[in-house]
């Protein structure tokens, strides 16, 4: 019996493991069968497989091929795994290079005309074959610009199954094939960086939403319709430092998982804003066979801004709170459990209630009492305690309506410079902004405040209108008001500062 082996790779999450796919001949009833805890999809893959086959002169053998797909007790889905279980039923009979197939990783779905198509995910299952130290990946021609921008391995496109053949060895006829082209998923394009310079007015909600981006920290802002929320919220990723090469590689490896384009890194951190009628699953992600990360994974790195908070469903908003403190989320479904990244910035807009015009100078407001109660308790205690700043707005009045002269060129200056005595401070900690800083160690680790700056804190947790999280939330934008301002510790004013902040000081 001649037996053929190659490998390919199954993802959970963004975790990928190492598949092996093993092709045997018996002398059964003819047939083709696939064994090892394989999904309905890949259970189908056997017609996709005979077809292309068949469709690309590369016939199968007139026996019984069963293929085994190892490790046997690891769920595998979807179909990125049809090229490695045709090239091993082909190599089963077929002279193929032996030694090829077991150095070479395969990835794609096969059509029935024999081309590849694009598969989402492979960014990230070809960063598993290259630390698991494979030198060499075969991919569809529409995932080849995402698959190199991996190091370390060698990144082949097939456009056909015949091409597949062809690099190991065996001689096959050429034909011309148009490559199946990637999907583009529409509105991607963010060349376009809105300039803080154009917000008029709100000076105070300019300079706190540059202390939030200087320390990383959660943002809530509360305010009637038109007073610049989303147009402040909007203008934040573009005062964050841009993106070190390996959290780019993971904002594009969690874009791959979704099935978004990806061609390039990006720098830029990624800015998620889903609309108010987003369900839990789809801010957490999930999904029955097939994973997809929701709006909190693709926000991780960057910005997730949530606008008209108040519509959101309860159980949606309070789905924020574990990955808010863990910085990641776990899911657990029926046959796999899947870690994604959670370490992104929230900015919260809201009304102060349906209509918008409750406790507004000059605004009427309709809402029955029950309804503002209602509306308002959406945002409940826990999730505001993680909150780091939260700011009131009020519309511009004309004697205010003029621009702040704070361009995004000259605040991301200022926002990369306190970052950076950030880090020269925690060196040799696992953090690196502010926000990240551990309650415990803030308190009573070496950069410990003095108490007689922190006695405004300590009355108010007295008195318990400041929990122990929101004591640590203060300290922490105080220090980053330090860092804005230059100085080695923050001081009364600081505190103060932060405090106010933390209290949902007014902006107008």
């Amino acid at each position: 019996m001649s037996l053929g082996r190659t490998w390919s790779v199954v993802l959970s999450g963004l975790v990928g493991d190492i598949v092996e796919v093993e092709a045997d001949l018996s002398n059964q009833i003819p047939g083709f069968s696939i064994i090892g805890l394989a999904d309905k999809a890949l259970g189908e893959a056997q017609q996709r497989v005979h077809n292309a086959c068949a469709n690309s002169d590369l016939s199968l053998p007139r026996r019984h091929v069963t293929v085994n797909l190892s490790p046997a007790n690891l769920p595998k889905r979807g179909s990125a795994l049809d090229v490695a279980i045709a090239i091993a039923a082909v190599a089963t009979e077929a002279p193929l290079d032996r030694q090829s197939l077991s150095e070479t990783v395969h990835l794609g779905e096969l059509g029935l005309d024999g081309r590849l198509r694009p598969v989402s995910g492979v960014l990230p299952a070809v960063l598993a074959a290259a630390r698991a130290g494979f030198r060499r990946v075969i991919v569809p021609h529409g995932n080849l610009a995402e698959a190199e921008l991996v190091d370390g391995i060698e990144v082949r496109g097939a456009v056909t199954l015949r091409d597949v053949a062809r690099a190991h060895g065996l001689d096959v006829a050429d034909v011309d094939a148009e490559p199946v082209a990637a999907l583009e998923a529409a509105g991607t394009d963010d060349t376009q960086t809105p300039d803080l310079a154009d917000v008029i007015g709100q000076r105070d909600a300019v300079e706190a939403l540059i202390v939030a981006a200087a320390g990383g920290h959660h943002l809530l802002m509360s305010g009637p319709p038109g007073a610049g929320k989303t147009m402040l919220a909007k203008r934040l990723p573009g005062l964050l430092p841009d993106l070190d090469d390996a959290t780019a590689l993971q904002v594009a490896s969690i874009r791959s998982l979704a099935g978004l384009p990806v061609t390039t890194l990006r720098r830029r951190p990624p800015f998620e804003a889903p609309h108010h009628t987003a369900s839990a699953v789809a801010l957490v992600g999930g999904g029955s066979r097939v994973l997809q990360p929701g709006a909190i994974a693709r926000a991780s790195g960057g910005v997730l801004f949530l606008d008209e908070a108040g519509e959101f469903s309860g159980h949606a908003l309070d789905a924020l709170r574990q990955p808010l403190e863990s910085g990641r989320i776990e899911i657990h479904r029926v046959g796999f459990r899947a870690v994604l990244p959670a370490r992104f910035q929230l900015v919260i807009a809201t009304n102060p209630c349906p209509c918008g015009n409750y406790g507004i100078p000059g605004g009427a407001c309709t809402c029955p009492s029950l309804a503002i109660r209602r509306y308002l308790g959406r945002l409940s205690g826990p999730l505001i305690d993680r909150i780091d700043i939260e700011l009131g707005l009020q519309r511009v009045s004309a004697t205010q309506s003029v621009a702040t002269g704070v361009t995004t060129v000259d605040a991301r200056g200022r926002v990369i410079e306190a970052r950076r005595r950030a880090e020269r401070r925690l060196s040799g900690t696992p953090w690196l902004t502010n926000s990240e800083v551990d309650g415990t160690w803030l308190r009573s680790g070496p950069l410990r405040v003095a108490p007689a700056i922190t006695r405004p804190l300590d009355d108010a947790l007295h008195r318990g209108s400041l929990t122990l999280r929101g004591y640590d939330r203060v300290l922490r934008v105080a220090w980053t008001l330090a860092d804005l301002a230059g100085r080695e510790h923050p001081d009364a004013t600081d505190v103060g500062g932060a405090l106010y902040l933390k209290r949902g000081g007014s902006a107008c």
